[in-house]
């Protein structure tokens, strides 16, 4: 039942606005406002928004604390800056992900780290079972909001509203305590869609102002259905699916998230064998060449009738038109234009691999 699910400060404004209201790890977030394709092409031609307030923040913070995350985490914290954020990873013993994440550092020796919703009371407790002395670590994912506007009009939207130029950003990079609509936020060139966004971090009591502010500029808001297709079209990994504590970020073709020469880090042995080693599956782009759509967990197997591997994420691309999967298979079947087949149901429906992302601007 909605009404014992998490709810973001926005919740009313879903129902207000018709929004479709669906259980999503736990959080009444809308799937859709109009529809997905809709929504999806708007963000890819346009400007869209997505309420993310469900993401879990957790705050790092104290003389120790970037040793610490140099520990947890596999990318090399100390190449943050007050203006440059990092995408990053936790890792178990056995190299799997934990999650997948995005780290601001707020200033000297304190650190925001952005996680995944269904994860944050996980991520929490693995970074507490890791704590050292001189490092405090704070759930604070209650205090914040979050919008995500995306596309390619979205500077053009923006920019007039905010009192500093942000026409410089580039990637994972961010402001903080800029003034947006008259509130204070944290504002960073990110996002999940494959198109150019910004993120916007505010107080949970300023979210509500902020959509609306937005609302007004004529920004669409945008559900957790077209989120996904855009994010597989870019040919981005979803934690759970993709990514998870069976997959490593070297199977997941994520690999530049590891940094292997920085020191110590949970998981390290592991990926440093995999690294000079080779894995022995990989994910890679999947095309069905007739009608069908590849499902999460759908087997894959080659002419032969051998399984190679299984489906991670499969969709309808809004934007091609075509049927695109990411997969995790057997090496020697990762090469672009390989023939492989999905079982879709009961028929096995041929597919070839190809080159991610699936769709680029």
């Amino acid at each position: 039942m909605m009404s014992e699910l998490k709810k973001t400060p926005l919740y009313d404004k879903y129902v207000e606005d018709g929004a479709k209201v669906i259980d999503f790890s736990g959080w009444a977030l809308p799937v859709q406002f109009s529809s997905i394709k809709e929504e999806h092409i708007t963000v890819r031609e346009n400007v869209g928004m997505f309420d993310v307030s469900h993401m879990g923040e957790i705050i790092v913070e104290g003389e120790k604390a970037l040793d610490f995350l140099q520990y947890v985490l596999t990318n090399d914290a100390s190449k943050m800056t007050d203006k440059k954020a990092q995408y990053t990873m936790i890792c178990n013993e056995n190299g799997g992900v934990v999650d997948d994440l995005v780290v601001y550092k707020l200033e000297e020796n304190k650190y925001l780290l952005v996680v995944n919703a269904g994860n944050t009371d996980i991520d929490f407790e693995w970074l507490k079972s890791h704590q050292i002395d001189g490092v405090t670590i704070t759930n604070v994912s209650s205090e914040y909001g979050q919008i995500a506007v995306q596309g390619p009009k979205t500077l053009e939207k923006l920019a007039p509203e905010v009192k500093e130029d942000i026409s410089e950003l580039k990637l994972f990079e961010f402001l903080k305590d800029v003034e947006i609509f008259g509130k204070n936020v944290i504002l960073s060139q990110s996002g999940y869609t494959g198109e150019h966004g910004f993120e916007i971090y505010c107080k949970a009591e300023d979210t509500v102002a902020i959509w609306e502010a937005l609302l007004n500029l004529g920004i669409a808001p945008c559900g957790l259905g077209a989120r996904d297709t855009l994010r597989l079209e870019a040919g981005l990994p979803l934690h759970g699916q993709d990514l998870s504590a069976e997959i490593t970020p070297y199977e997941a073709k994520m690999g530049f998230s590891v940094k292997l020469d920085k020191g110590d880090f949970i998981g390290k042995s592991v990926l440093e064998a995999q690294k000079a080693d080779g894995v022995k599956r990989k994910s890679v782009g999947i095309e069905l060449l007739e009608r069908g759509i590849a499902r999460t967990d759908y087997e894959v197997f080659d002419k032969e009738d051998n399984k190679i591997g299984y489906i991670t994420s499969g969709t309808q691309s809004p934007s091609t038109g075509r049927s695109i999967a990411l997969a995790l298979l057997d090496p020697e079947f990762t090469a672009v234009d390989t023939e492989v087949f999905v079982q879709v149901r009961k028929k096995r429906i041929p597919a070839k691999v190809v080159k991610t992302p699936f769709h680029k601007n």
